[in-house]
């Protein structure tokens, strides 16, 4: 596993990724905990989040009146993060829907950003992407806590809402809507 000084020797290069343009470089289902597909394309509602994801069964985030908060539908990982800590493949991926070579932090994504994926658009949610206990297991103690090293920089990406359904393909770009 990769260890602290490593990931923090590598900062630079993940603070250094695209700040909008950013390539899609990999998209995940999770029909199920514990299950994972990578199609080439996925629907995004702003009803359903990513119709057939386990996000309208089991969310990890309820509204009040149980039904599941809109702010946790779709994630975004950063890539340069994602093959820093993911070196065993073995382990499941870490289940993100949208995996891109992009910068995530709050200087460049404030809250309420909105973002053009495919023909979808998302909203930057208020809600952490702080990483799980799954996180620290798959991929170690100092991964998990190197994400966790400063919110500002969500290093373990952000979470956000569909604004306008759409799709998104391997083949499109996430575009900051200024």
């Amino acid at each position: 596993m990769i260890t602290l000084a490593e990931l923090n020797a590598a900062l630079p290069h993940v603070l250094a990724a695209p700040k909008t343009d950013a390539p899609i470089l990999g998209l995940c289902l999770r029909p199920g905990i514990g299950l994972r597909a990578f199609p080439d394309q996925i629907r995004m509602t702003k009803a359903e989040g990513i119709p057939g994801e386990r996000w309208t069964t089991t969310p990890w985030m309820r509204l009040e009146d149980g039904s599941p908060d809109p702010r946790i539908q779709v994630s975004i990982l950063p890539s340069r993060v994602m093959d820093l800590v993911w070196q065993d493949r073995s382990q499941p991926h870490p289940g993100d829907p949208i995996v891109a070579d992009f910068e995530t932090s709050e200087a460049n994504l404030p809250v309420g950003t909105r973002i053009q994926a495919g023909t979808a658009v998302l909203r930057v949610s208020d809600v952490w992407n702080d990483a799980c206990v799954k996180w620290k297991v798959r991929y170690g103690k100092d991964a998990y806590d190197w994400v966790r090293s400063n919110p500002n920089l969500r290093l373990r990406g952000i979470l956000c809402s569909v604004e306008r359904d759409g799709e998104v393909g391997l083949k499109d770009r996430l575009q900051v809507l200024r």
